[in-house]
């Protein structure tokens, strides 16, 4: 990597907690940065936010675009154009661990994110009409790192 170069996302593993100050330091161009203390604690967090094997990717789950509508086998609901765009975001990497910044660019354009209250009120909708339509999908809030789509 180069000098200028800033990695999305860093992993530092620290047994004490001056050394696990001092990598928060090192760490903190990243854009999202994890510190803990064991390769254990590691792992734990690497299958948290780790993508779903392929078959696992949401099969019968679809947007349909055109009239903006999330379709779950034989069953639709409509969408708001923010929570399509939100859905499109999701659906189109499950198991992808989306940062709360690189939403807020991605569905509203723009990087402020605030108290994250939008962010959360859209994904309280959403969860709301995947569980209308009974479909076996939902989205799970990575605390302080991000969202994640999971079938």
């Amino acid at each position: 990597m180069t000098e200028s170069a800033v990695p999305a996302m860093a992993i530092g593993i620290a047994s004490s907690a001056d050394g696990r100050k001092r990598l928060a330091q090192l760490l903190g161009g990243a854009e999202t940065f994890v510190v803990v203390s064991t390769v254990d604690q590691a792992r734990q967090f690497l299958d948290v936010v780790a993508p779903p094997p392929a078959e696992q990717e949401p099969r019968g789950l679809r947007i349909d675009s055109d009239r903006r509508v999330l379709c779950w086998l034989d069953r639709e609901v409509a969408l708001t154009p923010l929570e399509h765009d939100f859905l499109r975001c999701l659906v189109g990497a499950p198991g992808r661990v989306w940062t709360y910044q690189r939403l807020h660019l991605e569905v509203w354009g723009n990087e402020h994110v605030g108290r994250g209250s939008d962010i959360h009120s859209t994904v309280r909708r959403v969860r709301a009409k995947l569980a209308r339509i009974g479909a076996g999908a939902t989205i799970h809030a990575i605390r302080g790192v991000g969202i994640r789509f999971a079938l």
